[in-house]
């Protein structure tokens, strides 16, 4: 159950963010996130 946790977090928490995405103009989330004006 432990190393399901850990890598389900891993995946989710820490890839997912930092792999580029093709459908985000190939920039990580955190990019894409950054690029986007703040909502009013």
């Amino acid at each position: 159950m432990e190393l399901s946790t850990a890598l389900f977090e891993y995946l989710e928490i820490f890839h997912n963010r930092q792999r580029r995405h093709s459908a985000l103009g190939l920039l990580t989330p955190v990019q894409y996130e950054l690029q986007q004006p703040p909502v009013a």
